[in-house]
């Protein structure tokens, strides 16, 4: 894996190891006792944890889905720690129960530096919706 030397290294990172479906390199993007909340509201603590929620899933119904990431705002709050959000753009293909279709998620991340390299801290996955309908959209139907 490339190392993340900056903070801006993330959202590529996360979409390439998502990509090739290896979560090995997804594990590594989270510091050891890192907490990730997925767009369902599922918490879990720690890079096995991390791994465990995703591994079913990349070799299921995600196992021929890719992600396109685009960063939007990285906000020091110190010299090691960084508020950072993108959207995100997953396209799940023909393995997904509901096949072929795609979802916006909006990724609210907090990284630190330990050491020379960015991990994530903290990351929450936000699914766009319609509020009055509670379907899902995407970017540009209503939404930035």
């Amino acid at each position: 894996m490339t190392p993340l030397k900056q903070p801006e290294d993330i959202p590529h990172a996360f979409q390439a190891a998502w990509n090739r479906h290896d979560m090995q390199a997804f594990g590594a993007l989270f510091q050891a006792d890192a907490t990730f909340v997925n767009r369902f509201g599922h918490y879990v603590r720690g890079v096995d944890e991390i791994v465990e929620l995703h591994a079913p899933i990349h070799a299921t119904i995600y196992r021929d889905s890719t992600l396109e990431n685009e960063l939007i705002d990285v906000v020091p709050i110190g010299p090691d720690a960084v508020i950072m959000h993108f959207w995100s753009r997953l396209a799940a293909g023909a393995a997904h129960p509901a096949g072929a279709h795609s979802v916006d998620t909006l990724i609210l991340a907090v990284l630190t530096r330990r050491g020379s390299e960015w991990r994530i801290q903290a990351l929450e996955n936000v699914t766009l919706t319609n509020p009055r309908t509670g379907e899902t959209v995407l970017r540009g139907e209503g939404h930035p």
